[in-house]
C-alpha cells in the first residue's frame, strides 16, 4: 500500500457528477492522504498503514520540532482513494497501473483503512472510490511524506 501524506492547514474534496461539483468532505489542519492500494496488498499492509498515518510525527511541538502526530494535535485526516499512486513510471513515458488492485477489492480495503484510522482516534473523512474528484489543499510546511507498506 502506498500513500502520499501531506501535512495541511486545510483540505477539501469535491465530487464531480454530471458536470456539476458538490462538496463531499473537508478538514481543517491535519493530513491529506492520497491512497494507492496495490494488487498484492493484504491485511498486513493495512495493519501497518493505518497506525502509521495516525501516529506519524510530522507536526511541530512547542520547540518547533516535528514531534507530534495528528492524534496529538486533534487534527483531521482526509483519505483520498487514488489508484495512480500505485502507478509505475519507470519504463517509457506512460505509467503502468498493473500493480493497482482491482476496484471491488480495493474499495473494500480503502474502507477498512478509513475505519482503522478512525478507530485509532483520528477523525477520518474520505473521498468517493471511483469518482471524479477535485481536491484542494494548503500544504503546511510544505511537509510531504511517502509511505510504502512494503519498503
Amino acid at each position: 500500500m502506498r500513500c502520499v501524506v501531506q501535512r495541511v492547514a486545510g483540505a477539501s474534496l469535491r465530487v464531480v457528477e454530471g458536470g456539476a461539483e458538490r462538496e463531499h468532505a473537508a478538514i481543517g489542519p491535519g493530513l491529506c492522504v492520497m491512497v494507492g492500494i496495490e494488487r498484492d496488498d493484504t491485511e498486513t499492509d493495512l495493519a501497518w498503514t493505518a497506525p502509521k498515518i495516525a501516529n506519524l510525527r510530522i507536526f511541530d511541538d512547542e520547540q518547533g520540532k516535528m514531534n507530534r502526530s495528528v492524534l496529538d494535535t486533534g487534527g483531521g485526516v482526509l483519505l483520498v482513494p487514488n489508484f495512480t499512486v500505485a502507478g509505475d513510471a519507470r519504463k517509457g513515458r506512460r505509467p503502468s497501473f498493473e500493480n493497482a488492485m482491482r476496484p471491488p477489492e480495493a474499495s473494500a480495503m480503502f474502507d477498512r483503512l478509513a475505519a482503522g484510522v478512525a478507530a485509532l482516534g483520528a477523525p477520518a473523512r474520505t473521498g468517493v472510490f471511483g469518482a471524479d474528484m477535485r481536491v484542494e489543499l494548503t500544504n503546511d510546511g510544505p511537509i510531504t511524506i511517502w509511505l510504502d507498506s512494503r519498503r
